[in-house]
């Protein structure tokens, strides 16, 4: 029985269990540091103990978010979002920075304030083995769930298991202003906790930004484009594989677009054929969803319309933000050529294609020429 709901389960189910069991880990651990902490800080009147108690509070609270984002970006598809809502888990991070990021402007107030009025901290040995042991415990904890979130693509537990990485070095921190304070009597435990609020606060925008580049749109991994291209052009009748972008719904679902270059004799029917085979190894090699295959005719046995190709490249290509010329065609009877440029971000299209325009226009007087500009979103060659 239990092989069998296994074998049922989708790898988008078992990533959310993953997901959600070390996020209750994350939870259980930071909780009990926090409450340690928070004793031994107010025990001690040290600021620098509480601000740490308070940064594994924010920790615990962003594994909360994190379990409720995973489980909305689970929600199925329905009329409102046909395409489901895997994006929820972009918007949770972006509220697990902004807890880190208040967490750490308070911390920094609260140090600002101890360092006008100082007060002496008073640490028993007790408390300095508890906080020995909270840096052990979050080194091995941050790990873990860095570990984790990479093996399931989740950013919300990358950006957790760095956090807590970071908490291990902060709590030694405090561990070493205490042992400091002990041996000569000097007290720097507040300063320690403006160094630690600045680090947290430094984490917070990190993990904001990171999380907004996200949210706006980023350039495909080259390793996806890279495959899904020689995917395109194993097929011997492929010539070229072009305009690839890839749209991101959730960590686990990309869904994408390309234009093939394909001999003028092909038929439709072959064409068809072609293009379901190339969607359907795509989707089973790479999980993306080919949601439309574009054409790009080229010219065949006409050793004219070579030569011109060959021409209007050398001139395109001569200019270095020109990085890629395809989708040429030549009609010599008719006197019409056509082709797409990808630019360069040196250079505003506008001003590229006019440049463009101009030269071809005068080494082609006769012909109507159709120049398009594509943007450089994952060239691969």
């Amino acid at each position: 029985m239990k092989n069998d709901q296994a074998a049922s389960e989708t790898p988008a189910m078992s990533r959310d269990k993953v997901i959600i069991r070390t996020s209750v880990i994350g939870i259980a651990a930071n909780v009990l540091l926090a409450a340690f902490k928070a004793v031994i800080g107010l025990a001690s009147n040290s600021i620098a103990v509480v601000l740490d108690a308070v940064n594994n509070l924010s920790d615990a609270l962003s594994s909360i978010i994190t379990i409720v984002g995973t489980k909305l970006a689970g929600k199925l598809p329905d009329k409102k979002h046909p395409l489901g809502y895997g994006r929820v888990e972009y918007l949770s991070a972006m509220l697990v920075s902004g807890i880190v990021l208040y967490a750490g402007i308070t911390s920094a107030v609260e140090s600002v304030k101890k360092i006008i009025h100082p007060e002496k901290p008073d640490y028993s040995v007790i408390s300095l083995v508890i906080i020995a042991v909270a840096v052990l415990v979050k080194i091995v904890l941050g790990r873990y769930v860095k570990a984790q979130g990479e093996k399931v693509n989740s950013g919300s537990l990358v950006a957790s298991g760095s956090d807590a990485m970071f908490d291990a070095i902060l709590s030694s921190s405090v561990l070493a202003s205490a042992i400091i304070f002990k041996v000569s009597g000097i007290s720097l435990e507040a300063y320690v906790g403006a160094v630690i609020s600045v680090i947290i606060i430094k984490s917070g925008v990190e993990m904001m930004m990171e999380t907004l580049d996200q949210i706006l749109g980023e350039r495909a991994e080259k390793e996806i484009t890279d495959k899904i291209i020689a995917i395109m052009k194993e097929e011997k009748d492929v010539r070229g594989a072009y305009d690839l972008v890839l749209h991101n719904y959730g960590p686990d679902k990309h869904l994408g677009s390309v234009h093939i270059e394909l001999p003028d004799h092909m038929t439709v029917r072959e064409v068809d054929r072609l293009t379901r085979k190339l969607e359907a190894r795509v989707y089973r090699e790479t999980g993306v969803i080919m949601t439309g295959v574009g054409l790009y005719s080229y010219n065949t046995g006409d050793t004219e319309a070579a030569k011109i190709q060959n021409d209007v490249q050398e001139r395109v290509l001569a200019h270095d933000w020109a990085i890629q010329l395809h989708g040429f065609y030549v009609d010599t009877e008719t006197k019409e050529m056509t082709f797409d440029v990808v630019m360069s971000f040196d250079i505003h299209p506008r001003e590229g294609l006019k440049i463009l325009y101009e030269e071809m226009c005068k080494a082609y007087p006769d012909y109507k020429i159709v120049i398009a500009p594509d943007v450089d979103v994952s060239v691969t060659e």
